[in-house]
């Protein structure tokens, strides 16, 4: 794989965990596969060469542009990846709460509906998973 490949599947380990990239990388490797170069453009374009320039903008403050833009995309299961992505990379629940009423104005209320939907699932699934490690 690339190099733009390796530094990407290194800052979506961080914010997805081993099993993920893990699962990434095979997919990948496999060459097989419906979407399997997505799932390698993806590394390289925005996880290796945009996600990896923190000296022109933090990955916190590009969680939080990024964020609102699927949101105005009204792309659910991106919202709640990023906002999964934004907690990784160090926002708050209160400043990602934040993101979503200053979309309202702009977006409109029934695309806030359904990022309010997605940012509440995808608090669950991270809470889910650290009640799981701490039974652990």
């Amino acid at each position: 794989m690339s190099e733009s490949f390796e530094k990407g599947l290194k800052v979506f380990r961080e914010v997805y965990g081993d099993e993920q990239a893990d699962g990434l990388r095979a997919f990948t490797e496999s060459g097989e596969g419906f979407g399997v170069l997505q799932a390698q453009w993806s590394m390289e374009w925005p996880f290796g060469e945009l996600w990896t320039r923190e000296e022109q903008l933090p990955r916190k403050m590009r969680s939080l542009a990024v964020l609102g833009m699927v949101i105005g995309l009204r792309s659910f299961e991106e919202i709640k990846y990023h906002t999964k992505m934004g907690i990784a990379n160090g926002l708050t629940r209160q400043e990602l709460e934040e993101v979503f009423y200053s979309t309202l104005p702009y977006c409109g209320f029934p695309i806030g509906n359904t990022a309010k939907s997605a940012m509440l699932e995808a608090f669950a699934e991270l809470d889910a998973a650290a009640d799981g490690k701490a039974a652990e």
